[in-house]
Parts: structure tokens; C-alpha cells; sequence
């Protein structure tokens, strides 16, 4: 007798969705009028000159007035002053004159997918809701992200099935989106609902909760924590063999206090080795002191918001460690800076307000005598949350890290989180795909770095992160056309990058108007 298939039937998962993308591209190809949102190899093969631009090519150096770009079968065949460069006969020409050029954006730690628990019921209820349609909602995520010029990014944690899927759905031209990367779980965290991700007792839990863990996890969760090294190492080749494109462990809890140290040092060198091995990046969600330096030692390549370091200060030290070692810094400057920061401060004063008013009303009444005593650290601990400390002190964190010359980029843990329909309020548009990636480039120039730094850390530093630097990232030639046209030049106000006028991909420019192609949570 057949075993029936589960909501989390691989099978189930993996076939109907690419039924449904190959539908969708029909549909949208059929309906094209004039700029198409095509496969990106396919019209990027034409020969295409992009004249008079001013040229910022993601190297820091000065701009280049009057440049010209010649793009032919989706990489850069020419650059430099249209003086110089001849228009091959027959290309399509794009005039730029009085507009600026940078290369398309990177995004080194973004969310795509749905992960659902921890953040509120809301978010379960939207995972349970739109559990089938994961592939779609992933691809309509990663095309928000295009849409405001993203045209790179690193998915860090998600449902790794789906993001397979829509990741080499882009790369084979069958839909439109940003090149991927995709790391699957956070290996040694166990899935959404678990007490290392969500501080969820398994006793509380769902038998769809517990599915849906298990799927997030993919064998990667919480037994790894227990393992002896050369066990772990065995299991950290069987979780790379899944195809992920680079590894994010936990060198800590996820929760901010108390922040427990995951792995040991040796584990830590285990995981390093194994995936060095494959030649692929090893990253690390660490966030405590000793937790970061164990993690900074075992040999990473990357900290996934280092400024998060459970509410203490980095020390000169640390810094100075990532920055000798070249550990890669993304960065959540995003909720730091900019309309975030404002609402931190405003939120901040109502709550000094309320402390010092509740202070000033501690009368115990004409018939009680008044007892003195001392806060317990846990009313401690609830003054600091209330007032945003944490906040000050990642910012804080932040500038020490950009002061300190370490290598940084952009890194908004942006994510689709829950439809309309689940939300109470609005979800901040710091965090939502594609322009909270602008809103944190914005944010580095708030947190020091001038406008053109912040470009190469938007661009050059975050192809470096994803070790594609030989292919993007900078406007080069022999790299791929990933080009944006702007109306204003960011280098006198970087909250020019928001004004787009074209998004190229490979070569290819891009119907933002018709993205996301088939809209689930977000509008056209």
C-alpha cells in the first residue's frame, strides 16, 4: 500500500512549482509589449552601447564623465571615455547623457523564502497558509530585489528546496531575477520552532511545526551541537553535497541574552576546514565577544552582522583581528540608520518618559511605608530593552567597524515575512526586498563612509564577499552587465541610488515595472 505524502513531501515540494514557473514565463512572454522582462541570456545577446554617462565604476576612484559601455552577449566588451570607444555598427544604443552609472547592487544577506516562528503568531500563520506556493513567494522576493537594482544576493537562511529551485530557475534563463547563492539553514540551529532559533521547548510543539523544522534544517540542526569532530565533519559534507552555494553556522544562540556559545573551537575548525575544502565561503552568525573572536580564529570568511554583539561594545582588539584577517563585515546598517534610527530615538524618549514617570509615582500610599530596595537585574535588563540600548550600542559597534578599516558591506536581513492579511501593522520598509538594500547603502554614509565607500561597499565588497569578483561587482571588462542608469549622481547625495532610470542584469535590461511577475504579497 502507497504511504500517503505529507504537506512536506519532497516530492510535492519540488514538482508543481516548476510547472507553475514554466506557466508563468509563458504568460508573461505572450502579454510583452515593449521592454520585456526576458530571460536574462536572451537579450542580453544583442550588442548594446550605454553613451554619455557619468561612469562610477565601484573601485572608489573618480568619476568618469562622458563614459561609454559596450555590452555584447552579456558581459562588458569596452569601457571608457565615448572619446576612445567606437559604437559597433548595428548595436542598440542607449542614451545616457546627464545621468550617472554604477554597477548593479549586492546584497549579502537576505531572506527569500519563508521561515515563520519566532517573530510573532503571524508569521506561522503565514507560513501555514502559504506553504505550497514557498517557490513562488521566493522567486517574487528575489525579484523585488532586482526591481530596485539588486542584482546579486546571498540568501543566508531559508527553505532550502525552494531556493534551489528558483535559484537555478534564474540561472537557466526560465525566469527573471538576481543571480543567487543560497546557504539553506543555519547549520547547528534547528529550524524555525526550535529552541535554538525561536527558544521554542519542543514539548509546545505542532506536528506541522515539527515538519516544518525538520525542512528548514535538512539534517543540519541541533544533533550537529552534540557531535564529536570527526562526526560533525562527516555531517557537514552531507549538508554541502545538498548544493548549497556557501555555509552560515551558528557560532552562538541566535537570542540575544543570555548568548551561548554553540560549538566548540575545535568543531569550529571542523566546519572551516570542511567547507574551505570545497572551496566554498564559511560564515557565522556569532554575536558575543568570545563567540566571535572562537569563530574569527577557526579561519571564516565572513560575520554576519558583527556590530550585533549581545549589547557590548567591540574592543580595539577584535576589530583589529577581523581586519588583519580580511574577515568580510555584512552589515545591518539598514536598522541603524536613516528613518529606523529616527523612530529608535522617538521610541527611546517615550520610554525614559514612562521609567522616570513610573520613578516619580512609586508613592506606596498615606497608610504604607515606602521601602527602598535595589532593581533585580532582570528590571534592569527590561529598562535597557525599553530605552533601544541595544541599538546604540550596534551602531556604535557599527562605526568602530567602519572606522577601524575592516571590509564591509551590506548585508539587510531583508525578508518577505507575512502577507497583509497577518500583519496589524505595516512591515518596516527597511526591511522589505530590494529597496531596504538602498536604504542601508544610504545608512553607511550616516555611519561614516562617504558616498563613493558606500558604493563599493554596496558593489565591489559584496562581489568579493561572493567570490565573484572576477564577474561582478565593478564595471570592467570581461564582467557581467550588471548596470544601473541614475538620474541624480549619488556622489553628492547617495539617496540618488533610489532614482533609477534603467536596471541591467547580464546584459539584459530589465521591465522593473513588470516585477514581481507574478505578484503573491508584494505589487507591481
Amino acid at each position: 500500500m502507497r504511504a500517503p505524502r505529507t504537506l512536506l513531501d519532497p516530492s510535492r515540494l519540488l514538482d508543481r512549482p516548476v510547472r507553475s514557473c514554466a506557466q508563468r514565463l509563458a504568460n508573461a512572454l505572450a502579454s510583452a509589449l515593449v521592454f520585456v522582462a526576458l530571460p536574462l541570456g536572451a537579450a542580453a545577446q544583442a550588442r548594446t552601447a550605454i553613451v554619455g554617462a557619468t561612469l562610477i565604476d565601484g573601485n572608489g576612484g573618480p568619476p568618469l564623465a562622458n563614459a561609454t559601455v559596450i555590452v555584447d552577449g552579456g558581459r562588458i566588451a569596452a569601457v571608457g571615455p565615448s572619446a576612445s570607444i567606437t559604437v559597433p555598427d548595428g548595436a542598440r544604443v542607449i542614451d545616457a547623457t546627464g545621468q550617472f552609472m554604477t554597477p548593479g547592487f549586492v546584497d549579502t544577506n537576505v531572506h527569500t523564502s519563508l521561515y515563520g516562528a519566532g517573530f510573532g503568531k503571524h508569521r506561522k500563520e503565514n507560513a501555514v497558509f502559504y506553504f505550497e506556493r514557498g517557490t513562488e513567494i521566493a522567486l517574487e522576493a528575489a525579484q523585488m530585489h532586482l526591481k530596485h537594482g539588486v542584482t546579486h544576493i546571498r540568501d543566508s537562511y531559508g527553505q532550502l528546496p525552494q531556493l534551489v529551485e528558483v535559484r537555478d530557475a534564474i540561472a537557466r534563463g526560465a525566469e527573471v531575477g538576481p543571480r543567487m547563492q543560497v546557504a539553506g539553514n543555519i547549520v547547528g540551529w534547528g529550524g524555525a520552532f526550535s529552541i535554538t532559533f525561536a527558544l521554542i521547548p519542543e514539548a509546545n510543539l505542532s506536528l506541522w511545526e515539527e515538519q516544518f523544522s525538520d525542512h528548514l534544517a535538512q539534517g543540519a540542526g541541533e544533533d550537529l551541537l552534540d557531535m564529536y569532530p570527526e562526526e560533525l565533519r562527516v555531517a557537514i559534507n552531507a549538508y554541502l553535497d545538498k548544493g548549497v552555494d556557501f555555509l552560515k553556522y551558528g557560532g552562538t544562540s541566535h537570542w540575544a541574552f543570555p548568548t551561548l556559545i554553540s560549538f566548540s573551537p575545535e568543531a569550529q575548525s571542523v566546519i572551516v576546514e570542511e567547507v574551505h575544502r570545497r572551496g566554498l565561503v564559511v560564515e557565522t552568525h556569532s554575536t558575543n565577544p568570545e563567540g566571535l573572536r572562537l569563530s574569527v580564529e577557526a579561519g571564516i570568511d565572513l560575520i554576519q552582522h558583527p556590530e550585533v554583539l549581545a549589547d557590548r561594545e567591540i574592543s580595539d582588539e577584535l576589530v583589529t583581528q577581523i581586519r588583519e584577517r580580511g574577515v568580510i563585515c555584512s552589515m545591518l546598517a539598514n536598522t541603524l540608520t536613516g528613518e529606523a534610527w529616527q523612530k529608535h530615538l522617538t521610541d527611546r524618549d517615550a520610554a525614559q518618559r514612562r521609567l522616570a514617570a513610573a520613578d516619580e509615582n512609586s508613592d506606596w500610599g498615606r497608610l504604607r511605608r515606602p521601602v527602598e530596595r535595589v532593581r533585580t537585574s532582570f528590571e534592569q535588563r527590561r529598562d535597557r530593552n525599553a530605552i533601544g540600548y541595544g541599538t546604540e550600542m550596534r551602531r556604535r559597534n557599527a562605526q568602530k567597524l567602519i572606522e577601524g578599516g575592516c571590509t564591509v558591506t551590506v548585508g539587510t536581513d531583508n525578508f518577505p515575512a507575512a502577507a497583509s492579511q497577518f500583519n496589524r501593522t505595516p512591515k518596516p520598509i527597511w526591511q522589505e526586498p530590494g529597496i531596504g538594500t538602498l536604504i542601508a547603502i544610504e545608512g553607511l554614509v550616516e555611519l561614516g563612509m562617504t558616498p563613493s565607500e558606500a558604493i563599493v561597499a554596496g558593489t565591489r565588497n559584496g562581489a568579493l564577499a561572493a567570490r565573484g569578483l572576477e564577474d561582478f561587482g565593478t564595471i570592467e571588462v570581461g564582467k557581467y552587465a550588471d548596470l544601473l542608469l541614475l538620474e541624480a549622481n549619488p556622489l553628492e547625495a547617495i539617496s540618488n541610488i533610489h532614482r533609477q532610470t534603467m536596471v541591467m542584469s547580464e546584459g539584459a535590461v530589465i521591465d522593473v515595472k513588470s516585477l514581481p511577475s507574478n505578484p503573491v504579497m508584494f505589487i507591481r
